[in-house]
């Protein structure tokens, strides 16, 4: 089962059906692709609380003024654990023409597609949102 895959439609689903908040299992990779997402303004605040001795990742939600609109029109997960897509720091790309934003995995950690142009650096594509 592909984690990550599974954190983005929960969260894309969510907001389609105007949940406050999503409750994931943690992980460190989902955690710093939810702090992107935060970040860049996609959902709102990102914590880790613990229930007994489990972690979990909860999500908290936002909405645009417009009533009937959502934050995150699309997604696309790019690599999966069954075909690995890597591209070189020349050859980052643009998600809808500067408007979306693609998420790197680089030796440096996760980051922004603009990031990874500023920094030079290339990597594995994990996920396009818009």
């Amino acid at each position: 089962m592909d984690s990550i895959a599974d954190m983005l439609i929960r969260i894309k689903n969510a907001q389609r059906v105007k949940k406050d908040a999503v409750d994931l299992p943690h992980s460190r990779v989902k955690e710093a692709i939810a702090r992107i997402m935060s970040a860049e303004g996609f959902v709102g605040t990102v914590a880790t609380p613990a229930r007994g001795a489990k972690k979990y990742l909860r999500i908290l939600l936002k909405y645009p003024a417009e009533k009937g609109k959502v934050m995150i029109e699309g997604l696309k997960r790019v690599s999966t654990p069954g075909r690995r897509v890597y591209v070189g720091a020349g050859k980052v790309p643009r998600v809808r023409a500067g408007f979306g934003l693609a998420i790197i995995s680089t030796s440096k950690g996760l980051m922004t597609d603009e990031e990874a142009r500023a920094n030079k650096m290339g990597g594995e594509v994990i996920c396009y949102i818009w």
